[in-house]
């Protein structure tokens, strides 16, 4: 297994006990992001990400149940289908290029565009459902190390709103939540 497979494994599993901890009610719950409830947030993730990987060329993961009936449900569909293709060295290392950040192994996209997504809305779905939002420590450093130096492009991008500030010991999920531009 790869250090990106593992890592994704890591992330993801986060997402997926945090979305199993929900209650069915939590489902409709604001989540910090404007607009959205908790189970947009699922929603999110089950329709960008294969979108992302159609549009680069790349596999088309296993569909699963619908995000309105259920979300856990189709989280897990998706995460495995990624999972699958990261743990297979046959299906991770091929290229894919997506016509609007180019060409990447699909292992190492995963690593940039959706490892950093699914972390964030991990924390997300925390909020939402009131639970424990501690996120993993190593990937949030790694993340927030990545991010900082990239500040101007990654707002540019759309994908971010305003940094929020924090104060200046603040520690590092809560510097990565403020740079996401949510209100740790």
């Amino acid at each position: 297994m790869s250090e990106i497979s593992e890592r994704y494994r890591r992330v993801a599993d986060g997402f997926t006990s945090c979305a199993g901890q929900l209650t069915p009610e939590a489902w409709e719950l604001p989540a910090p992001c404007d607009g959205w409830v908790a189970r947009d947030v699922v929603r999110h993730l089950v329709e960008w990400i294969p979108a992302f990987l159609v549009a680069a060329g790349g596999p088309i993961l296993p569909e699963g149940p619908s995000v309105d009936d259920d979300p856990v449900g189709a989280w897990t569909a998706l995460s495995s289908g990624i999972q699958d293709l990261l743990d297979d060295p046959s299906t991770s290392a091929p290229v894919i290029t997506h016509p609007h950040v180019g060409a990447h192994r699909l292992d190492e996209a995963v690593a940039t565009f959706f490892l950093g997504d699914i972390l964030i809305h991990t924390w997300d779905l925390a909020r939402a459902g009131g639970l424990d939002e501690t996120l993993d420590p190593e990937v949030v450093h790694d993340m927030l190390v990545a991010m900082e130096p990239l500040d101007d492009v990654l707002r540019s991008s759309g994908q971010y709103g305003a940094r929020v500030a924090v104060a200046v010991d603040a520690n590092e999920q809560t510097r990565l939540i403020a740079f996401s531009g949510r209100q740790p």
